[in-house]
């Protein structure tokens, strides 16, 4: 017996065609006097695929619990980010594919949830703001006082935001890690 469409949630990870994905986008449908369906977009916990599948009923799926841990990360090198088990102590590299975009904003320290499936790391959680350092940013422009308008900024990291004319080198700005979006300076 498989998952019910109903029990789909949004976040949830679940066992499908022997592979791992995350729910990424969730609808509920009934239409008329037809079986109800679940629209969906599957990301692939290991390549980071998005899909699209539609369930009815009853699917040949079922909910995964995956085992977390605190890792903090310590250094990068190439396309390998090296993390610590913070309960252990044990020190292990996560490759950059694992991580996605988000490895971006990694700063040294920085304390990360890892989620593992049978001993296998199937996917990292950065939380979600982090505060970055400014290092490059071009001198807002006197009378520009149009709103809406930004310019790109260089953080410590090496990632590049867009952020408000005010902004300054030096500043402490908090970002979004899940959107890579300026919020607010700090």
């Amino acid at each position: 017996m498989g998952l019910s469409i109903s029990d789909l949630r949004k976040g949830m990870i679940i066992l499908y065609q022997g592979e791992l994905y995350e729910v990424f986008e969730y609808e509920h449908n009934k239409r008329g006097r037809g079986s109800a369906v679940a629209s969906t977009k599957l990301k692939h916990l290991k390549s980071g695929k998005v899909t699209s599948e539609t369930f009815r009923g009853f699917e040949d799926t079922s909910t995964v619990f995956l085992d977390s841990r605190e890792l903090q990360y310590l250094f990068h090198d190439g396309d390998n980010y090296n993390f610590m088990n913070v309960a252990t102590f044990d020190q292990f590299p996560i490759p950059k594919e694992l991580l996605g975009p988000q490895a971006e904003f990694l700063v040294e320290g920085t304390v990360v949830i890892g989620y593992y499936y049978k001993s296998d790391m199937v996917k990292v959680d950065l939380p979600n703001f982090t505060t970055l350092k400014v290092v490059r940013t071009e001198p807002g422009v006197r009378g520009d006082t149009v709103s809406n308008v930004d310019k790109p900024a260089t953080l410590e990291t090496g990632v590049v935001v867009r952020v408000p004319l005010f902004v300054k080198e030096g500043d402490h700005l908090k970002i979004d890690t899940r959107t890579g979006a300026y919020v607010e300076r700090v």
